[in-house]
């Protein structure tokens, strides 16, 4: 297994599997194969994304809170930008505007990612079957108890592969659009934040949003192909 660092950069091995997605809309139910790879124990916090950037996002203060107010174009910049710096191949092509058209994803790479939502999904789960995978205000930040504010990365109980906060405090960003036919190059975001009430935060519940959208309940954690 990973290490947590406590700033994002800690990541985990997540076993393969499959996991079965579905949409709403279309009553639509696909299952998803999944080799092994691996995701950072906690979101991404302001130190580590300042750090990198030189940026501090939101209006939140302390460097162990995950960040927030970030776009997904943020997001995937981001991550060619980590990878860099640690001498990796960027996993993503990116065009110089933001045209989600032209965003490629090069799947051999070893660099930062986003997860997809199957990955994301199936280590939200770590093998549980139900909606959550422990007693919801044990394992997450939501409306009911995160005191209407953010709050630092890894204070509420991991699951069972080690992983904090996927579900409540904020939601994530992931790779996939979420349907084109409807909402165009709409991204996926999984988790629920602190602002959702408890239906939100679910291991299955699905929003969407513009990749040029940022809220102050929206941030990201980080991915990588393969295995340690």
């Amino acid at each position: 297994m990973g290490t947590h660092t406590g700033e994002g950069t800690g990541l985990v091995d997540i076993p393969p599997g499959t996991v079965t997605l579905s949409d709403r809309r279309t009553q639509r139910s696909w299952a998803v194969e999944l080799a092994p790879y691996r995701l950072a124990s906690v979101p991404v916090t302001r130190a580590l994304y300042a750090r990198i950037t030189g940026d501090r996002p939101g209006a939140a203060r302390g460097d162990r809170l995950p960040v927030e107010s970030v776009s997904w174009w943020d997001a995937v910049r981001f991550c060619n930008a980590l990878s860099l710096r640690e001498g990796l191949a960027p996993a993503y092509r990116l065009p110089d505007d933001d045209s989600e058209e032209r965003v490629e994803w090069d799947e051999g790479s070893d660099g930062y990612r986003l997860p997809t939502e199957a990955e994301w999904e199936h280590a939200c789960r770590a093998g549980t079957t139900g909606p959550r995978h422990g007693e919801l205000d044990a394992v997450a930040w939501y409306r009911d108890n995160a005191d209407d504010r953010v709050h630092e990365v890894g204070g509420k109980q991991p699951n069972a592969w080690g992983l904090h906060d996927t579900l409540g405090n904020v939601w994530d960003w992931c790779w996939d659009v979420y349907d084109a036919e409807v909402y165009g190059g709409y991204r996926v975001l999984r988790g629920g934040g602190w602002f959702d009430e408890h239906w939100s935060c679910r291991a299955s519940a699905r929003r969407r949003s513009h990749p040029t959208f940022r809220v102050d309940d929206v941030g990201f954690r980080l991915a990588r192909s393969g295995t340690s």
